[in-house]
């Protein structure tokens, strides 16, 4: 099928442009960028998407453009990624961006309370009027297709209207995180596959489904059971690049290939900072003592270094597993030097857990003279240094 000007569109778009891709990484800010993606690439990933990009930011310096759009041959399939609110700048920015990719991406996923300032991401789901102009304008005009990444709503029924509506605005490929916008941070919880396979029975254009992947046994199960034609995956990435591999390779290897990557293909150390405390969370939860080092590094060479006492550090621990198994026993399914995922605490393990951190800083009773006092534990020292001092806020009579 072929779209606007001649374009492939749709399955042919997939199907041939796209090489039927299925495992896909997906589009993070500060976190996709060239090296990563490479990376990624070498261990199965069949589609990476760009960093997300602002719209206006990309048009107005060249820097910025000039970082954004860094690739190189190994670097394809490629989807470049946008936020905007304005149909004339997000055109304007993908016809900038067109020449270097497969396919615009148009940001309708950021649940973050930038994107809520600035009026894009998810926070725009609510106005599909504006969206519905947005992708039309970029289907009309581009020479690539137009695809879209989108959250849910709670009603499973007005999701899929959602979906058709940038369907039928000339969107040709939909990624669907299967949460609402309200689902982030310590609210994050389980993603809903039943909304992406209402969407995926209800649109004629491929989808990819976002959310809950950590093993390509999640991949495999998400595939089966919401019919999807591929699968994106964020933090289980993150945390282990050699996941669409069926791999869990020790995280220090994966550093030492990144790091190497980075030489090559540079980016800010602060990009490379993130992958680092991503790709060894579960080493420097063990030991600590480089987590400091790590956070306060100021240049590559530094932090390879540290990778490098890192490994014989955990080497060391290899060897002494060896002769006693349960000498490093952890929470975690696999010995803490392999790559493997971060378990997010449920919301509601969360709330009891920040519950029972205000627990402690309640107010202390302290019952004097028959009346009962809410004290803070400043307040109560100061009750046993000045016994007949007032602590209630409340004025004493001076008779």
């Amino acid at each position: 099928m072929s779209g606007s000007g001649g374009k492939l569109a749709g399955y042919d778009f997939w199907n041939g442009t796209l090489k039927k891709a299925r495992l896909v990484v997906a589009p993070m800010v500060d976190q996709s960028e060239l090296a990563w993606r490479l990376l990624s690439r070498r261990y199965g990933a069949e589609l990476c998407y760009t960093p997300m990009l602002h719209a206006s930011v990309f048009i107005r310096e060249k820097n910025y453009r000039k970082d954004g759009l860094a690739s190189c041959e190994e670097d394809r399939p490629l989807i470049v990624q946008f936020c905007a609110n304005d149909p004339d700048i997000f055109l304007k920015a993908a016809l900038l961006a067109e020449p270097h990719c497969d396919a615009i991406d148009l940001n309708l996923g950021c649940p973050q309370s930038i994107a809520k300032r600035g009026h894009y991401g998810a926070f725009l789901q609510d106005d599909w009027e504006l969206l519905h102009k947005m992708v039309h304008t970029c289907h009309t005009k581009l020479r690539v297709p137009i695809t879209c990444k989108m959250r849910i709503f709670d009603d499973i029924k007005k999701t899929v209207r959602y979906a058709q509506m940038l369907e039928l605005a000339g969107c040709q490929l939909l990624t669907v995180h299967g949460r609402t916008k309200e689902q982030k941070g310590r609210l994050t919880g389980i993603a809903s596959w039943e909304h992406i396979k209402a969407i995926k029975e209800n649109v004629k254009i491929p989808v990819f489904a976002n959310g809950n992947i950590q093993y390509l046994s999640d991949i495999e199960r998400c595939l089966k059971e919401t019919g999807v034609d591929g699968v994106m995956t964020a933090e289980g990435n993150l945390h282990n690049p050699a996941l669409f591999k069926d791999l869990s390779p020790p995280a220090w290897e994966m550093a030492e290939q990144y790091l190497e990557l980075v030489d090559k293909y540079p980016c800010p150390l602060s990009y490379v900072r993130g992958h680092l405390f991503k790709l060894l969370q579960h080493i420097l939860s063990v030991h600590i003592d480089f987590r400091e080092a790590l956070g306060k590094a100021k240049s590559v060479d530094v932090m390879s270094e540290i990778v490098k006492s890192i490994k014989e550090r955990c080497q060391t621990d290899v060897e002494k597993s060896k002769s006693n198994p349960d000498a490093f026993q952890t929470d975690l399914p696999l010995p803490y030097w392999l790559c493997q995922p971060y378990v997010r605490p449920t919301p509601e393990e969360t709330e009891k857990k920040q519950l029972e951190r205000e627990g402690l800083k309640r107010p202390l009773e302290l019952s004097s003279n028959g009346d009962s006092e809410q004290l803070s534990r400043n307040k109560m020292k100061k009750k046993v240094r000045f016994p007949n001092k007032q602590f209630d806020g409340k004025k004493r009579k001076i008779v």
